[in-house]
């Protein structure tokens, strides 16, 4: 029997980067993928999957409620949810508009929040339940220019170890991840914006920041983020909870 059989995961950001390739593993581990995103190509890849798509901006509060009803309507029961949607913007703070840190915010925080609302009380129910939020080594030390990722990324944190906390005598676990830079087109933007900021080649950027504080100086892959959260989904995990595993390349070592 696979991993995950006859488990129906969540995931959101499913698309592209860590969250497609999460959704790919859990497909070949048996479990019905839902793949929640603003990409409508996403219903090609949930397609291909033999899994469901669903489609909305999860930067707005009201659009995740609608759509999150719409899931309950749609499938009887959420047994991984996977926290992982989102974006970055990088500015110096007093270029940061209300709008932007409200939006960061909003879908790398807040809709985790209102999606783990929504799924606890059928794992409860069901006395079993993964809840994998996607944060990042900045969920842990801090970078410039990127204070509303920092901050909702060290906010995802807290709900994770305060949901374990809440959920620990219901079979439901709580964790997160913490990758430091992945090899996604999300990372390729994030290169080239902050080597103009910093005024210097994407090279140099990639070797004197991004791998800089790392042992290894190697970008990682998404499936190595992937492999991770197939074991904490997995009954193999089922006394983890309310932890932060980095994949850092011994980026947060020292």
């Amino acid at each position: 029997m696979s991993e995950l059989n006859n488990k129906t995961s969540l995931i959101t950001g499913g698309t592209s980067g860590i969250g497609k390739a999460i959704a790919e593993l859990f497909a070949k581990n048996d479990s019905k993928v839902i793949i929640l995103d603003i990409d409508k190509n996403g219903e090609k890849i949930a397609s291909s999957l033999n899994g469901y798509f669903y489609q909305a901006d999860l930067t707005k509060q009201d659009q995740t409620e609608n759509i999150i009803n719409q899931i309950k309507n749609d499938h009887e029961k959420i047994d991984i949810l996977i926290n992982n949607a989102g974006y970055q913007t990088i500015k110096k703070i007093e270029d940061l508009h209300n709008e932007i840190w409200n939006s960061m915010l909003q879908i790398m925080l807040t809709t985790p929040f209102q999606l783990i609302k929504s799924v606890l009380p059928t794992m409860k129910n069901n006395k079993w339940g993964r809840i994998i939020n996607i944060s990042s080594i900045h969920g842990l030390v801090a970078s410039p220019f990127k204070s509303a990722y920092i901050s909702a990324k060290h906010g995802l944190i807290g709900l994770t170890k305060t949901i374990a906390l809440e959920t620990g005598d219901y079979g439901i676990t709580s964790n997160a991840i913490c990758p430091a830079y992945v090899k996604t087109n999300l990372t390729e933007k994030q290169i080239t914006d902050q080597a103009k900021i910093l005024n210097i080649k994407e090279s140099e950027f990639i070797e004197k920041v991004a791998l800089g504080p790392a042992a290894i100086k190697s970008l990682i892959e998404p499936d190595e983020v992937a492999n991770l959260a197939l074991f904490l989904a997995s009954d193999k995990a089922s006394k983890i909870t309310g932890s932060s595993y980095n994949i850092d390349l011994g980026w947060t070592a020292k």
